[in-house]
């Protein structure tokens, strides 16, 4: 019997106790651990826009009242990065797809050649959920002034000029508040998979 004991003992020391230690862990970054706020201080807020979508319709910053935001930005003609960031977004999206809390925008950074007719065209060949996901264009200084000031996806600097150019493979994670949360490679499916994590967090916070 107590030869019994013994490797019972050694059985929930060596396997159980590691696993339910695991398990604990797991589920207080999952469930409980805050995300950073990000930014030039603890104070920045992702600043007002105004810009149209893919289908011509004015959108704001009002419009990310009380959601949760996931932001890159990409331009259509762009031939290998941007389309699996947009396959990337396609699969939060999906992921979330009975959750109106999450919210997506794309803006491009081609202004030029992506009106909101290009953009249409670019929604459809994604089958992009025009609720949930916007694709905006507007001015190419206040776009870039938006990436560069606001969102950091670069840190580069410029004025948004004819010879301006961003690109970024960062998909960038807003909470309810318009702070930023988070930054992942879009590229990158474990870098994908933590965002999902972390959306999944914020609802928690929120």
């Amino acid at each position: 019997m107590k030869q019994r004991s013994t490797i019972r003992l050694f059985v929930v020391a060596v396997f159980i106790l590691p696993l339910l230690a695991w398990f604990l862990l797991s589920w207080y970054e999952n469930k409980i651990e805050s995300l950073p706020v990000l930014g030039k201080s603890k104070e920045h807020r992702i600043a007002g826009f105004s810009f149209i979508n893919q289908d011509g319709q004015q959108k704001t910053l009002a419009n990310w009242e009380n959601k949760i935001v996931v932001a890159d930005f990409f331009f259509t003609h762009c031939p290998v990065v941007c389309p699996k960031m947009t396959r990337s977004l396609k699969k939060i999206e999906q992921q979330f797809s009975n959750n109106d809390a999450l919210h997506i925008a794309s803006f491009t950074v081609d202004p030029a050649r992506d009106d909101a007719n290009r953009l249409k065209e670019y929604a459809n060949q994604f089958e992009i959920n025009n609720h949930r996901w916007d694709l905006l264009t507007g001015d190419k200084k206040e776009l870039y002034k938006l990436a560069r000031n606001s969102f950091m996806v670069v840190a580069t600097d410029g004025d948004g000029g004819p010879d301006d150019f961003i690109h970024s493979d960062k998909l960038v994670l807003i909470d309810t508040k318009k702070r930023i949360r988070g930054y992942y490679n879009g590229t990158d499916e474990k870098e994908v998979e933590q965002l999902i994590t972390d959306i999944k967090k914020l609802k928690h916070e929120n």
